[in-house]
């Protein structure tokens, strides 16, 4: 029997109260691939991937994850999807090491203190591991929910702008590691304003929008990005 895709939408809707935010949207995201999400703040992107997390429902058309209606309160969908949004999503009473760990023991990953101490130094974070997240600045909190994401077993990565607050030199190392993540077989779906960051890790993108929402290649997508005005 065919493995399902990671995910299959099908004219998907998505919005709030029933009013959908931006034209039905068709893809499927396989294991292996990079999907992005792109256009103007505000034509629907964050919600398709709140859609995809279970926080919000469809307004129409089918979605699958896992080949299955999604429902973020089975175990078996939350051990294989990791996610970061945009929000400050952490532990506010825990040091920056102690979220790692507790994220990384949670998630049952062998030898959690050794794998939190490397993804300390890969996001330059290690000089702050006492730190309670109220003392970072926006940035270095915005590493702290991206290594929380990285820090522990997954099969797809949903991803909201995560080149935001982010220096050039964190930037390429993100771009790295989206591109291992595909090369182990995983699938990623990443909304970004980023031409760069797409045509460095992406297969394909969908173009959101309120009239249709077409799916391009990487560098079709990242030209409109970079044409857009700012």
């Amino acid at each position: 029997m065919s493995t399902p895709p990671v995910i299959r939408a099908q004219d998907l809707l998505v919005g709030y109260g029933g009013e959908p935010v931006c034209a039905p949207v068709t893809f499927t995201l396989e294991p292996g691939s990079v999907l992005g999400l792109v256009g103007p703040n505000g034509s629907g992107k964050s919600t398709i991937l709140r859609a995809v997390l279970g926080l919000l429902d469809p307004a129409g058309g089918t979605l699958e994850v896992f080949g299955a209606e999604v429902d973020e309160r089975q175990v078996a969908y939350r051990t294989r999807v990791s996610s970061v949004l945009d929000d400050d999503a952490y532990f506010p009473a825990l040091t920056v090491a102690e979220h790692l760990y507790l994220t990384a023991r949670g998630h049952g990953v062998r030898g959690a203190q050794e794998v939190v101490d490397g993804i300390l130094e890969e996001f330059g974070l290690a000089a702050h591991a006492a730190s309670l997240p109220a003392a970072l600045s926006s940035g270095q909190r915005r590493r702290l929910l991206l290594a929380a994401g990285f820090v522990r077993p997954r099969t797809l990565l949903v991803l909201d702008e995560p080149e935001q607050r982010l220096d050039r030199r964190m930037q390429d190392a993100l771009a790295q590691r989206l591109r291992d993540e595909r090369a182990a077989g995983g699938a990623v779906l990443l909304a970004t304003h980023d031409p760069g960051l797409l045509r460095a890790v992406a297969d394909a993108a969908v173009l959101v929008g309120d009239d249709e929402s077409p799916l391009l290649s990487a560098d079709e997508a990242a030209d409109v990005i970079a044409q857009a005005p700012r």
